[in-house]
């Protein structure tokens, strides 16, 4: 079984030393490294023993990021619904504030907060208001030289929130990004048994528009360290530290 409890007991201490969550990255790809059959495309890949799994790892985080690309293409409540526990505070990167004002969460009451750019940088006021009006708390966040959202400075308002563990799902851009800026504590991947060519999860070496990897990038490959899998249903649960 995957040791979350064991990871999460130091996350405060970790919290307080880096300034910084520790981050869980966690997400479902097929044999291929596929997330999707192609991007904007809502693509269900784990079965109902790792999907109540990734309930349990839900239910033992603070909060919960993903990126607006997965918002629009899946609209997912983000909430604690397989396993007894809390659902996690939603955590969205949305630079240009796209977020539905129909969106799904928000009818579950699992109002999100949303990081986007400084006012200077590209502001929506009238976006903001409206989505303030439905209780939506919003992060101001700079933007590094490439145009993407600081995530280093994001986790340490995080932080400062109160935020000691942090659960990232995706999408791919979310992924590769975390990697790419070393911001990644553990690891764990659902491998589903198909291939299918689609959408890889991990665009290793490119600069998004979304995200800031740093001004320099730590090379792949990242390598976890610990390591431990388990067979559940169909599918295969790989876990470890990232190195």
């Amino acid at each position: 079984m995957v040791p979350i409890e064991r990871w999460l007991s130091g996350a405060r201490e970790h919290s307080q030393q880096h300034h910084r969550p520790l981050v869980t990255l966690s997400y479902a790809q097929s044999l291929d490294g596929s997330i999707a059959a192609r991007r904007g495309i809502r693509t269900p890949l784990s079965g109902s023993e790792s999907l109540e799994m990734t309930h349990r790892l839900r239910a033992t985080h603070d909060a919960i990021l993903v990126g607006i690309g997965t918002i629009l293409a899946d609209d997912p409540s983000l909430t604690v619904r397989l396993v007894e526990g809390k659902t996690p505070q939603p955590v969205i990167l949305d630079s240009m504030l796209r977020f539905p004002l129909n969106a799904k969460m928000l009818k579950k009451n699992n109002v999100p907060w949303i990081a986007h750019r400084l006012p200077e940088q590209g502001f929506h006021p009238e976006r903001a208001a409206a989505l303030e009006t439905l209780g939506v708390r919003l992060l101001p966040t700079p933007e590094n030289t490439t145009g993407g959202l600081s995530l280093p400075v994001l986790l340490e308002c995080l932080a400062e929130l109160g935020i000691t563990s942090l659960m990232v799902e995706g999408g791919a851009r979310v992924i590769t990004s975390f990697l790419e800026a070393g911001l990644v504590d553990y690891s764990v991947l659902t491998i589903a048994p198909l291939f299918l060519g689609g959408l890889p999860a991990v665009e290793a070496h490119e600069r998004h528009t979304l995200h800031d990897i740093g001004e320099t990038r730590p090379p792949f490959p990242v390598r976890l360290r610990d390591v431990g899998c388990e067979r559940l249903g169909d599918d295969l649960v790989v876990w470890g530290e990232a190195g």
